[in-house]
């Protein structure tokens, strides 16, 4: 009887041990499971009261462009066009950056030429089959209505040429030019004039993204204004496109912090004019080669097919990879739980190449993971099915022919019939890569690729609005000096209007390709002295000296990537900044001019009411406080993340 109470005894023990040994490996599991995350925001570090804190040196304002602000109405004699010397349409072809900025050349070439413009066709959407029909060309990605009201007192625009002059376009009637990316105003005015006032009609055909030189002469000033306006206020997207933006930029800031927009710049056609195919692995390089091969045929590119990429990445014509901007967002300051929007609708290489910048912020968000499915669906609105472009199995044969096979077959014995074809399965066929595994030619773009590339310009222009929106700005490519327009200029010059205070980033890729060469061992924990001077270039690169060495690579491409003095104004009471012109005079920099009275009194109004004190000053040197507080949070950082030591021994390539 002894023995057994004292074995149930054992027992219980037993029992009550194993329940208190589950519960603490439970949570012991739930503790260390902490660096698994989804690729949601995490919430955990809001503070429960108030705001959390923005410190001035990483979000903002920068109280050297604080006197700055935007202003893009005529200033000088600008009277109504009265003359009117006939119509041009348009074709606009190539992604999201080269519309924006061909139809504010377009504007200013209707008002040069005093002629009527038709709403420009853009060709990603006419040559997709099956898009909604509520949206048609130009309504695709903006607001007609709003264009023709807003630009009334500068050029008039109508929806369409007159029944005749439209049944006359279709016999091919009017001339048609294809001017330069950078025609003159003199090549307008003497070739173009003459054709519109004879034919009434002009087509004009836009390949690269602009029809007009980027700096015009200074009688021409108010032109640029112009473009300001077209740019910066009359192309406002459709409402379902503002709406749905409204509410990505509302959730990313629900928790009460800013956020930093993120544009890799990974394009395929830029990082093969480049030759940036070495960085890539496996199927990518090939592709780029292969787009390369045809920009060589096309002339497009003069160089040869094989380059050396590294070099030319010391040289700083390839993107920063997105490992090494989270590198260099560490050595800024960024805490890793800094929220980053990414913004772009094409990142080639895929998941892949963002998986460094991901474990180092696991805050790394895009529309996909903001928006419901439902969402982005309405956004595009009702589409027509289209046939898969899949391979479709063989119909299935009736009893009566299998037997006529049969008895066609020939004599027996016969042989056993060869093994089924293997499947081709979704994942190897979709896409613009499920060619090269079987073809040595890209095969032309079906019309699921046409209704992918109309779908692209939407993600392009909701990120576009999300990226301006920012609190802070990081292109992973830009000023790249291929010639065209790319899509993180266009946003650091609507940034640069819009905002000019706020933070945009404008690194000089040669530098920072110099620096990490200098830390290539060491490269997840640089010594002090590169972390500073990484810190130093970037914060300057975000300052006058940033904007001045930026103004004088992008302002002779895209006069929207910088349109800086021409269309901003400063406060009166502000400091005199000394003007800064390049080796051609034109003014990069200074001498704006002042902002008038009932700007001012507005400015004064809006400051009052929305004074925020900041938490620190921005500064291009970090003073020793700053520097050590900033250090401390370093080593925290990295103590924290001692036990799983993932950084190190992450490989991109995986």
């Amino acid at each position: 009887m002894l023995l057994k109470s004292k074995f149930k005894l054992a027992t219980a023990i037993g029992i009550v041990l194993s329940v208190l040994s589950l519960l603490v490996h439970l949570f012991l599991a739930n503790y260390s499971a902490g660096g698994i995350t989804k690729y949601s925001l995490h919430m955990d570090d809001v503070l429960p009261f108030g705001s959390r804190p923005r410190p001035r040196r990483l979000w903002g304002p920068l109280r050297a462009l604080d006197h700055l602000h935007p202003y893009a109405k005529p200033r000088k004699n600008y009277p109504a066009p009265t003359n009117h010397n006939g119509f041009i349409y348009a074709k606009i072809y190539g992604g999201f950056e080269k519309i924006q900025s061909s139809i504010c050349d377009l504007v200013a070439v209707a008002r040069l030429l005093n002629a009527t413009l038709v709403i420009p066709e853009i060709q990603a959407t006419t040559r997709a089959k099956g898009i909604s029909s509520k949206f048609k060309s130009f309504s695709y990605l903006y607001d007609e209505e709003h264009f023709i009201a807003a630009l009334s007192d500068d050029v008039p625009i109508v929806r369409g040429l007159p029944k005749d002059l439209r049944e006359a376009r279709k016999k091919i009637k009017f001339p048609t030019v294809s001017p330069r990316n950078t025609a003159t105003s003199e090549y307008y005015t003497t070739d173009v004039l003459p054709r519109l006032v004879k034919s009434k009609v002009i087509g004009i055909i836009i390949n690269g993204g602009k029809c007009l030189q980027s700096i015009l002469p200074a009688s021409l000033e108010e032109l640029q204004r112009l473009r300001c306006r077209v740019a910066f206020h009359a192309l406002k997207f459709r409402p379902e496109i503002r709406s749905l933006g409204s509410q990505i930029v509302g959730r990313l800031r629900a928790s009460g912090r800013p956020y930093l927009a993120y544009h890799p710049g990974l394009l395929r056609d830029t990082l093969a004019f480049h030759g940036c195919a070495e960085l890539f692995q496996d199927i990518h390089t090939e592709l780029i080669q292969y787009r390369r091969s045809q920009m060589i045929k096309r002339g497009t590119v003069k160089e040869q097919l094989s380059v050396d990429s590294v070099s030319i990445k010391i040289n700083g014509s390839c993107p920063l990879m997105p490992e090494e901007v989270g590198i260099l967002l560490q050595a800024l300051g960024y805490p890793s739980t800094t929220i980053i929007y990414l913004a772009g609708s094409e990142t080639f290489g895929g998941q892949r190449v963002l998986i460094p910048l991901r474990a180092m912020y696991a805050n790394l968000v895009d529309r996909t993971s903001l928006c419901s499915q439902r969402e982005l669906s309405d956004l595009v609105g009702p589409e027509t099915p289209l046939s898969s472009d899949m391979p479709h199995p063989p119909p299935p044969k009736s009893e009566k022919e299998l037997i006529e096979e049969w008895k066609k077959a020939g004599p027996r014995p016969r042989p056993q019939p060869p093994p089924p074809a293997r499947p081709f399965y979704a994942h190897e066929k979709e896409g613009w890569y499920g060619w090269i595994g079987e073809n040595d030619t890209e095969p032309d773009p079906s019309p699921v690729e046409f209704r992918r590339q109309a779908h692209r310009l939407l993600w392009d222009a909701l990120d576009y609005f999300v990226s301006v929106q920012a609190d802070a700005f990081f292109p992973g490519f830009h000023n790249d000096g291929s010639g065209w327009p790319d899509y993180s200029s266009l946003i650091m010059g609507h940034r640069l209007y819009q905002t000019p205070s706020g933070i945009t980033y404008r690194p000089d890729r040669k530098t920072v390709a110099t620096l990490f060469e200098n830390v290539s061992d060491h490269l997840y924990h640089p010594p002090r002295n590169w972390t500073m001077a990484a810190r130093q270039h970037l914060n300057n690169s975000a300052g006058i000296e940033g904007i001045v060495m930026s103004a004088m690579m992008s302002k002779p491409v895209s006069f929207l990537a910088h349109p800086s003095p021409e269309c901003t104004c400063r406060t009166p009471k502000s400091p005199a900044i000394q003007p800064v012109k390049d080796k051609h005079g034109w003014l990069l920099f200074g001498g704006e001019e002042e902002c008038p009275d009932w700007m001012v009194r507005s400015l004064a109004m809006v400051s009052t009411k929305n004074n925020e004190p900041q938490s620190e000053d921005y500064e291009g040197e970090l003073t020793e406080d700053d520097s050590s507080q900033d250090t401390q949070q370093e080593s925290d950082r990295r103590d924290g993340n001692k036990s799983s030591e993932q950084d190190e021994e992450m490989d991109p390539d995986d």
